[in-house]
């Protein structure tokens, strides 16, 4: 499980996925998030600016991310 850490209160789902390098581009994350494609906190979220705090975990692409 990579940890990410963010200066932030939170982070969109959509731009998480990009910082963290696991799409190229926002319309790359906007497809992969609404075909349902990506877990928080191992629930299916289909809400691209679903906001992702410190102790969420995100999946997807069987990689996992826990936010710091």
């Amino acid at each position: 499980m990579e940890k990410i850490k963010i200066d932030t209160e939170f982070i969109k789902l959509d731009s998480l996925l990009k910082f963290a390098a696991l799409v190229g581009t926002g319309g790359e994350a906007k497809v992969v998030i609404s075909e349902g494609m990506v877990k928080v906190n191992g629930e299916v979220c289909t809400m691209r600016g679903k906001k992702i705090r410190p102790g969420d975990k995100v999946s997807f692409n069987n990689q996992e991310l826990e936010i710091e």
